[in-house]
């Protein structure tokens, strides 16, 4: 039956595609036949899989055994999934890690090896990558291997004004770091509101765009827009800081996202012994583009929030464009966000790469 073959040789990290068009193949030379032994079955599937995918070794199932990793904390089985997501890290294609982490599964395989220490299986990790992608991607990999088990969390702080995709972005890249805590900052004005009553702080009340319609009088000579947001972002800024010394007392890996997260409104030198704080500008540099995408969101989802959005759209981009001069005079990277896994890549980039700097990891003495 073809499906069963089918089965059997995506069993065999075959492609379905491929292992329907071989199974067809199959098919055709059976025919006229009205009987067949397995073994001889299997030889005309090798030879079939070898004339039209030469690059592909398919293994008998006897030798399609369990792998044991063997680590500190004991052994557990390889998971070609589990080790696709750790490759993540050095900021490659989530199909170009399941390939690479396919590759090392048959490779395992051909050499019959039936348990591989956590280090070895780590080693053959880096050199694939460093032959598919060259040494910086490998070594990105190692580096997100050094923080796994850290002696100080990672906060990430992806900031960017309403629109900017932030959410979206920051909820893929903890998934591909294995980031458990996903925070955004409406969480944390949303408890602050209930705490703290409007006449008091007023500007927490409100979204960042509209928050000079709150101030009592303008600046001389200032941009209202800009105050309000300033005002807003000043009040939840408490916030934040809770939020990473909580990260810091538990040694937990955070990213947190908002549009209040303005370069220079926290002093990340000041958790500089606790934690190491990466910060991103998300943009959408294009002015058309931006939008447009108000445009069709208040379309899709006829709301009042999208519709308030569209109304207020300049001073969107005012608050945009003030967060990206915070941004350069704070030497901040900004990432223009035109597509969504592009830009998840970016900031994988920017976190491993800057820890890279910030701390000289001895890459060496995780390959042993």
């Amino acid at each position: 039956m073809r499906g069963i073959l089918v089965h059997s040789l995506m069993a065999r990290e075959l492609p379905f595609d491929d292992a329907l068009r071989v199974a067809g193949l199959v098919s055709e030379a059976l025919q006229g036949r009205l009987q067949i032994e397995r073994a001889d079955l299997a030889e005309i599937v090798q030879q079939i899989v070898g004339r039209e995918y030469p690059e592909i070794s398919l293994l008998p199932a006897a030798e399609l055994s369990a792998i044991d990793v063997r680590g500190r904390s004991g052994a557990g089985p390889f998971s070609k999934g589990r080790l696709s997501q750790s490759l993540l890290a050095s900021a490659v294609d989530p199909s170009d890690a399941f390939d690479v982490a396919r590759e090392i599964e048959v490779e395992l395989h051909r050499r019959g090896i039936a348990e591989i220490g956590r280090a070895d299986l780590r080693r053959m990790a880096f050199k694939a990558l460093d032959e598919r992608f060259g040494s910086r991607t490998a070594e990105r990999y190692l580096t997100w291997r050094h923080y796994q088990e850290p002696e100080r969390p990672v906060v990430i702080l992806i900031g960017g004004t309403t629109g900017a995709g932030k959410t979206s972005v920051a909820l893929e890249v903890a998934l591909r770091l294995g980031i458990s805590r996903v925070l955004s900052t409406d969480s944390i004005r949303q408890i602050m509101r209930m705490l703290i009553p409007r006449e008091l702080v007023p500007a927490l009340h409100v979204s960042s765009f509209d928050a000079h319609r709150e101030l009592p009088t303008a600046r001389e000579g200032g941009n209202p827009v800009v105050d309000g947001f300033i005002n807003h972002a000043s009040a939840v800024a408490i916030g934040v800081r809770a939020m990473i010394e909580r990260s810091i007392e538990e040694n937990a890996s955070l990213i947190l996202d908002g549009v209040p997260l303005a370069p220079g409104t926290i002093d990340l030198e000041d958790y500089a012994d606790g934690a190491d704080v990466i910060q991103v500008i998300l943009a959408r540099l294009d002015e058309t583009a931006f939008r447009s995408h108000f445009v069709t969101r208040a379309e899709r989802e006829r709301h009042r929030d999208s519709q308030r959005y569209l109304e207020n759209l300049d001073a969107i981009l005012g608050v945009q464009e003030y967060l990206l001069g915070l941004a350069e005079d704070n030497d901040v990277p900004i990432i223009d966000n035109v597509a969504v896994d592009q830009s998840v890549r970016r900031v994988i980039e920017v976190v491993v790469d800057t820890l890279r700097k910030k701390k000289e990891v001895d890459l060496s003495s995780l390959l042993l």
